[in-house]
């Protein structure tokens, strides 16, 4: 049997859950709701991130626009997104929701802009 403890951020509650993992079963105690029962296993199987980071821009009006992943990504697939990340440059304008990369670090996810940059005046 293995125990672990989490701190659910589903919701501002923000509940301590007690995750119990005994053969095929796991079980999820010390939550507020049904959204702590179904982070708690999916924490233990496969966690997953949201990524936001920010990507440089030529000829705008900033230098950088805002992204993220689409959805949430594998954990162990951050430093992967990131180093694509970091690599990536783009052309004024950017508009809220352009795809930046698709299919970051072959985990099916895109990248989107998070904010407009308009070109240089």
């Amino acid at each position: 049997m293995e125990t672990r403890e989490l701190t659910c951020i589903r919701c501002p509650l923000g509940c301590q859950l007690k995750v119990t993992i005994e053969e095929n079963e796991i079980s999820v105690t010390g939550n507020s709701c049904n959204r702590g029962i179904e982070y708690g296993k999916k924490e233990v199987l496969s966690p997953t991130r949201m990524v936001t980071s920010s990507v440089r821009v030529k000829g705008g009006e900033h230098i950088m626009v805002s992204v993220k992943t689409s959805q949430d990504i594998p954990k162990d697939k951050i430093f992967d997104c990131m180093e694509e990340i970091r690599k990536v440059t783009v052309n004024a304008p950017v508009a809220i929701g352009d795809v930046i990369i698709k299919d970051c670090a072959g985990t099916g996810v895109s990248i989107v802009a998070t904010r407009n940059v308009d070109t240089k005046s």
